[in-house]
């Protein structure tokens, strides 16, 4: 007898297609997780935030300084001539030395004007003798004139010669002191103090009056003076505080601005304005005791003339130029992105500029990473925000972008 099989076929390929189906379910679980976590970790499609250094804007005061390159001018630059002509017999100087006013430079040979002296004195010996005679002559025609012995013009003739024998007198008196000075300036002596250049004369040779070059050439060293020009649109607030009687001071720096080499006060402005160049000429005066000044050197000059007091400061490196004008990169208040703001700037020491519009104190401002920023740009502070240091104070906190 054939056995029956119950509804739904076969055991065993009934139990196979009860594991099918768990199987199942668990792939498509995977398969839904695996998308899960794929989507999760697929990368934003939009811009990466750019790591930016920011500094904060600080209330301080700022130095109004003028920078200009100067010319150090000594105040006195004479070249010695001889004002007679003559041999030189002696040089009494050292080349690149100091001299002080009247020191003994040079001398020319006296011995013909010594002459010249012993022939006026002899001359005046001669003619005050002529006098004597004639003043004599005047006493005894005086008395005959009064006696009427004599005719009146031959007494008014004796008053005449003897007024002409006194002037011959002092005609010789006259020659005396012309023979005496030449025989004083045949010895040269420096008309001012400072130092000498190199000798341009040797002893033994024959010099003229005014001959060039000249015997030798004395600069003055202390005190000196440095010419230096400023810009027209400069020039009415230096002349409103160089009229107002207080000192204006002037720091000269070494030709590669490395340091600073005198300190001085500002004493000269120039009378006219060089149309070419639209400046005008300042003097200022320094005491130049370590004669660190040489003279006709380079120096870089800065004119101090105000202080800005409790004024709106930034780094200088936030300060961006573009189309929009002067701007900053001012970052949101979530500090997640950063917008375009417009500013007017005011006078700046290098490391902080003055904002006169456009931020307020604690406004927090891009001062590296600037290249790619652009309004609205996502960014990521570099550190800590840090305020503009005081301008006056020079600390090295100052400048923003001090952690590069």
């Amino acid at each position: 007898m054939q056995d029956t099989l119950p509804p739904g076929g076969h055991p065993e390929k009934r139990r196979s297609r009860l594991w099918i189906i768990p199987l199942i379910v668990l792939i498509a679980i995977g398969i839904a997780i695996w998308m899960h976590l794929r989507h999760a970790q697929a990368p934003s499609h939009g811009p990466a935030p750019q790591v930016v250094g920011v500094a904060t804007a600080a209330r301080g005061d700022m130095p109004e300084i003028l920078n200009a390159l100067g010319t150090v001018t000594p105040e006195a630059t004479v070249t010695v001539l001889p004002q007679l002509s003559g041999y030189l017999t002696e040089v009494g100087y050292r080349e690149g030395e100091m001299v002080k006013k009247g020191q003994f430079l040079a001398q020319i040979d006296a011995r013909q004007y010594e002459i010249t002296r012993q022939q006026a004195e002899a001359q005046l010996a001669k003619d005050q003798a002529a006098l004597a005679q004639a003043q004599a002559d005047l006493q005894r025609y005086a008395q005959l004139n009064e006696r009427k012995s004599i005719a009146p013009q031959t007494y008014a003739d004796q008053q005449f010669l003897v007024k002409q024998q006194q002037a011959a007198i002092k005609a010789d008196q006259a020659a005396i002191a012309q023979a005496q000075l030449n025989i004083s300036l045949c010895r040269i002596t420096a008309p001012v103090a400072g130092r000498v250049g190199l000798r341009l004369v040797d002893p033994g040779n024959y010099v003229t009056a005014s001959s060039q070059p000249g015997i030798v050439v004395i600069t003055s060293v202390k005190p000196t003076t440095v010419e230096f020009n400023v810009p027209q649109a400069a020039l009415a607030r230096v002349l409103q505080r160089f009229h107002s009687g207080e000192p204006l001071t002037v720091a000269a720096f070494s030709s590669d601005n490395g340091k600073q080499v005198a300190s001085g006060t500002l004493y000269a402005i120039g009378n006219q304005m060089a149309t070419s160049t639209g400046t005008v000429t300042l003097r200022a005066r320094f005491a130049n005791d370590d004669e660190a000044l040489f003279p006709n050197d380079f120096v870089n000059v800065q004119l101090h003339v105000d202080t800005l007091r409790d004024r709106v400061l930034v780094p200088t490196a936030a300060i961006q130029s573009g189309a929009p004008g002067n701007f900053v990169f001012l970052v949101n208040a979530d500090r997640s992105a950063v917008s375009v703001r417009k500013v007017a700037i005011g006078p700046a020491d290098g490391k902080n500029t003055v904002i006169s519009q456009g931020l307020s104190v604690g406004d927090t401002v891009v001062v590296d990473g600037v290249d790619r920023l652009s309004e609205g740009a996502r960014v990521k502070l570099q550190n800590t925000s840090r305020p503009a240091g005081n301008a006056a104070a020079a600390t090295p906190g100052m400048a923003a972008g001090a952690a590069r």
